[in-house]
């Protein structure tokens, strides 16, 4: 990884983007772990839900793996950091 070696300025309109997709990515974050517990809920009130519900569940991980990723390239393209 390549981290810039001088200063690096952002603009407030940068920032206010970053902002905003460090927000998104809370929100769809919290949207996967909400489903989990529902579905663990489910499963504890419906049984017969099970397979179903661990399927739900199984997937959530790279959900939230997807939206880091997504996040981190763009916070990396903002401050100019290269990967090798």
């Amino acid at each position: 990884m390549q981290i810039p070696q001088t200063p690096t300025t952002l603009t407030p309109g940068q920032i206010e983007e970053l902002n905003q997709k460090l927000s998104h990515m809370r929100h769809e974050i919290n949207n996967q772990l909400s489903l989990v517990v529902a579905a663990l809920e489910l499963i504890r009130f419906k049984p017969d839900s099970r397979d179903k519900m661990l399927n739900t569940i199984s997937e959530q991980p790279n959900k939230i793996i997807a939206e880091m990723q997504n996040f981190s390239s763009q916070f990396e393209q903002a401050l100019g950091i290269k990967r090798d």
